[in-house]
């Protein structure tokens, strides 16, 4: 089904009912009870329409189910909800579980669903390479993955050309690093603190968020240096992002030509403000990002080798929140990396394949040409697929110092998928809509921030959005990690699936297949509006 055709679909019905949701809270302080009813998934008739009916769920009982995992899945306690989600099926946008409910997914299987569950047209290329040929290993040529490899450098900016088929996000990491190692001669390579690139041995030491460290030694040779996180660090203003909805922090910085920000000549060399430290010096830039620079110097004097292998940045941060740095800054922090020799990686695992709408890559948001650019999730649908695209130059350092291999990487089956992905993406404009819907999305959320004190950041590009939740707007200290899961229950019983992020577990992501549609934002915000409505009436009482 195409995404134009689905678009033609009128919500006059949706408008009529989604009024019960509609009712704001009282404004009188002595309010005992916000008068909003309990809306559950029975309430099936506010959802937007989906044309695909379920198969009957007759696999294993819920009871069996969990039952086995906890005898012989990881104790890692990974799973959603206080009652795990039994997930039975998919299309497009949705997901259905065990017993039949329907729900809009808004965090894509971690940002990884990119055109839609089971595409009709990723679906039919895959039964269709499932009946010719699964598997033979780098060791013989077959086309799909040549096929693939010249769509793919054809999206790619020169000199990135040469491409290494993996199967997920870290091992395309874990290769990355090699790279960067062989082809400078150094060890020291940096990462934002905040940044998620990978659970494995090796990338482990790139991740810096909390709950991914670990008490014993890993990740030899890597170093963290401060996020350059607007909302929450020390400095940022009103006019930092890239994003159409920007800080609540006071900033002296004004907006530059066609309002790219933080450009003005200040008229004070003292501390203009003290919510964001922003401190102006007369010189034509975003101080933030000034501030955050010197950061970054600082860390390259005192924390690293003289020389070093590189640098690794997601456009914008996933794991951590969905976190945005100042417009400029990655363009001065890679300068800084090549002269001490090292290369510059671009993590686009969950930003690339035109998410952010305005870009195919989120590198090019930056106005940056990376060394190296490893990419996964997305790439491929849901489907085990990711790939590391490289210059000749850094490609040869590689393979002078290892005969490097990987059994299924670019194994006919994924590269048959990942062409159709990217064909899909070109002929449903699926960038486009995360630009016109994403942005439709942004804006509409962000007038949550306006309604309620608990909401103190919405943020993002394209259909990659967070939500910071906050115990007030003053001291942006996180909410509760209860309240936000009882809101993140709230929202899955409306039947709306949204992400976790940030280091205390305080931001939803919002982050919903590339094929989503406005009428379908409209239905997701009145929902988590529903659920912050009621996180304020429990608090009430």
């Amino acid at each position: 089904m195409s995404l134009a055709w689905r678009n033609l679909q009128k919500p006059f019905y949706l408008e009529t009912s989604l009024r019960i949701l509609q009712m704001r809270p009282s404004l009188s302080l002595g309010a005992s009870r916000i008068a909003v009813p309990k809306l559950t998934l029975h309430t099936k008739h506010s959802m937007p329409p989906c044309d695909f009916s379920p198969e009957k769920y007759q696999s294993l009982a819920y009871s069996r189910v969990l039952a086995i995992h906890k005898q012989h899945l990881s104790p890692v306690d990974t799973a959603y909800f206080r009652k795990p989600l039994l997930l039975h099926q998919g299309h497009m946008e949705w997901l259905f579980d065990s017993e039949g409910n329907r729900y809009l997914d808004f965090f894509s299987g971690i940002v990884t669903v990119s055109v839609g569950h089971c595409h009709p047209k990723v679906s039919a290329v895959a039964k269709k390479q499932i009946d010719r040929l699964w598997h033979t290993s780098s060791v013989f040529f077959h086309s799909p993955m040549h096929e693939y490899a010249e769509k793919l450098s054809a999206l790619l900016p020169e000199p990135l050309k040469v491409i290494f088929l993996v199967n997920s996000g870290s091992e395309a990491n874990d290769l990355a690093m090699v790279m960067a190692r062989a082809h400078s001669n150094h060890t020291d390579i940096i990462s934002f603190r905040g940044a998620y690139h990978g659970c494995s041995p090796y990338t482990l030491g790139l991740t810096n968020v909390g709950i991914y460290k670990m008490e014993v030694p890993g990740g030899i040779g890597c170093q963290s240096t401060m996020c350059p996180d607007v909302f929450r660090g020390p400095w940022g203003g009103i006019h930092c992002r890239d994003s159409p909805v920007q800080t609540v922090r006071d900033c002296s910085c004004a907006p530059g030509p066609n309002g790219q920000g933080g450009r003005r000549e200040c008229h004070s060399n003292i501390k203009c403000c003290d919510l964001c430290m922003c401190v102006c010096f007369a010189t034509d830039c975003c101080q933030a990002k000034e501030r955050y620079i010197e950061q970054f110097k600082d860390t390259l004097n005192t924390s690293v080798a003289t020389s070093i292998a590189g640098f690794f940045a997601e456009p914008i941060q996933g794991v951590n929140g969905v976190v945005q740095y100042p417009k400029e800054f990655l363009k001065e922090a890679f300068a800084l990396v090549r002269e001490r020799g090292g290369v510059c990686i671009a993590d686009e695992v969950q930003t690339g394949f035109g998410r952010l709408g305005s870009h195919f890559w989120g590198f090019q948001t930056h106005d940056v040409l990376p060394d190296i650019v490893t990419m996964a999730k997305g790439i491929g649908n849901g489907f085990p697929m990711a790939a590391v695209v490289t210059t000749p130059e850094i490609a040869k350092s590689l393979a002078k110092r290892l005969l490097h291999f990987s059994t299924f990487g670019g194994n006919p089956l994924a590269c048959a998928i990942g062409s159709a992905v990217l064909e899909v993406i070109e002929e449903e404009n699926l960038q486009r809509n995360s630009q016109e819907v994403g942005t439709y999305m942004l804006l509409k959320f962000a007038k949550l921030r306006d309604e309620f004190d608990i909401v103190g950041d919405v943020r993002g590009k394209g259909l990659m959005v967070g939500i910071e939740m906050v115990q007030d707007k003053i001291s942006r200290q996180p909410l509760p990690k209860t309240e936000v899961n009882q809101i993140h229950e709230d929202c899955k019983d409306m039947g709306l699936l949204v992400g976790r992020g940030g280091n205390f577990s305080q931001t939803f992501r919002i982050v919903p297949p590339m094929c989503v549609t406005k009428m379908e934002v409209d239905f997701a915000y009145e929902v988590f509006r529903a659920a912050l409505i009621q996180h304020m009436e429990r608090r009430a009482k």
